[in-house]
């Protein structure tokens, strides 16, 4: 089975319990700052896949670094060293946070610009598309990409929207090559 597939499973119990007790945004929170940590955190992953070290020991640790979140997380995290998934967090959070927005009828995008977007700009991308797509809210992450000339790129899950100059500079030169032919 694909880390994905198991990864969603576990968020959505997760995101059941987070329903469940009204508290998603408490515990998307907490993940996010626990993603973090294994992200930039080598020697706490080496120390988790480590086979020489107990579970026990593990779970104990773990219980002490993140002592602070709520006691869903923790049996989570509990729950993932139990069943030798620690390497599953990242996808984890994911897929939580994927199910979260989407149950608010909220959707992630990057937007691909040659500089950095205005207030307005921001704004008036988030209305349009949030009414193309039939959501209530769109959040923005701009991305800076010189290499796209002007315009915008814009990547909401699977989509991709692409109005950026070197695009159509690029259809326009198929257009002439395959008009000469």
């Amino acid at each position: 089975m694909s880390q994905s597939v198991v990864a969603k499973r576990y968020a959505v119990a997760l995101f059941e319990i987070g329903k469940g007790k009204s508290n998603l945004d408490q515990l998307e929170e907490e993940l996010l700052v626990i993603s973090d940590v294994f992200k930039n955190d080598e020697t706490l992953n080496q120390f988790l896949d480590n086979p020489r070290v107990s579970r026990e020991k593990k779970k104990e640790f773990v219980r002490n670094v993140f002592k602070d979140v709520s006691q869903d997380t923790l049996n989570t995290l509990l729950l993932l060293i139990d069943k030798r998934r620690v390497d599953i967090i990242e996808d984890l959070v994911s897929e939580f946070i994927k199910m979260k927005n989407e149950a608010r009828g909220i959707a992630e995008a990057d937007v691909y610009s040659v500089r950095e977007l205005t207030e307005e700009e921001t704004k008036q991308i988030q209305e349009t598309f949030a009414k193309k797509m039939m959501i209530n809210n769109l959040r923005i992450n701009n991305i800076v990409d010189p290499s796209i000339l002007g315009g915008v790129r814009i990547r909401i899950g699977n989509e991709i929207y692409d109005g950026t100059v070197k695009t159509q500079l690029k259809r326009l030169e198929q257009k002439l090559v395959t008009a000469n032919k």
